[in-house]
């Protein structure tokens, strides 16, 4: 019976949350994106978490946080081998809007056994060793930053990539019991680069040349022309839907809602 009625409480929990990502997409669907996060805060208790990279889209979400003062925690993921671009506009966009960004590094055990046991470029033998790579270096990382948090905000575009293409503003998120937040779903490249300039938001001198999705600076490269936005990622891999592990679950797929009437079925 008690582990009965723990399953009870979990279940009742998530219907709970995917009202709660209902609610958010009925009202602020059609909402701009200051509005939408305001929104968020608005009909959101505890804490809330953005967790930025510093690419493009992050950094217009982060202007739009910032100059509205909004009580969101704004975190980072150093994996250890960053860009040094992305160093100093973590710097630079500190500077600018007078904030300060959480760091959260992966833990040093963790990475000196994953170097011991694959190498120090072990990700490059196999998409097996590269998502191990991602998991010690963003996705525990990732949770330690998320630990106690009621929605995680994030840059995600619907147009990023096909396995992003069903990306809704609000989704409960069965893996970390939490809501996740996508203010700028609907937005196009094109519509943030132009946002981006009109606000003066600091960004990175790589997009400029041709580092449109930027990670680590092993695993990311310059995309060619006609190439799509998210192939300089792990560009030595075929598969198609690739993804560091940050918005998927176990079976590798991006997490999605149910509607809450399902949640129970």
């Amino acid at each position: 019976m008690p582990a009965a009625s723990a399953l009870s409480a979990q279940s009742k929990y998530m219907v709970e949350l995917q009202e709660q990502a209902e609610n958010l997409n009925a009202a602020f669907g059609t909402s701009d994106a200051a509005e939408r996060l305001a929104g968020l805060v608005r009909n959101t208790g505890g804490r809330l978490v953005f967790t930025t990279s510093f690419g493009l889209e992050d950094q217009v979400v982060t202007h739009l946080i910032a100059t509205q003062n909004l009580p969101i925690e704004i975190v980072t993921l150093d994996t250890g081998r960053l860009f040094g671009e992305v160093h100093a506009l973590w710097a630079q966009t500190e500077a600018r809007y007078g904030i300060t960004i959480m760091p959260f590094y992966p833990r040093h055990d963790a990475v000196e056994a994953f170097v011991l046991g694959h190498g120090i470029n072990g990700f490059y033998n196999s998409i097996e060793a590269r998502k191990a790579c991602c998991n010690v270096r963003k996705v525990e990382p990732l949770g330690r930053a998320l630990a106690g948090a009621a929605a995680w905000i994030t840059g995600l575009r619907a147009d990023q990539s096909a396995a992003r293409g069903g990306v809704a503003l609000a989704e409960a998120d069965r893996e970390r019991s939490l809501i996740k937040f996508n203010p700028l779903l609907d937005w196009s490249r094109d519509q943030a680069l132009a946002f981006a300039r009109k606000h003066d938001v600091p960004l990175n001198p790589l997009h400029e040349k041709g580092f449109l999705s930027i990670g680590c600076q092993p695993c990311t490269r310059a995309i060619q022309p006609g190439e799509p936005e998210r192939a300089g990622r792990w560009w030595w891999e075929e598969e198609a839907a690739k993804e560091c592990g940050l918005h998927v679950g176990p079976d590798g797929r991006l997490v999605r809602s149910k509607p809450a009437a399902e949640v129970l079925a």
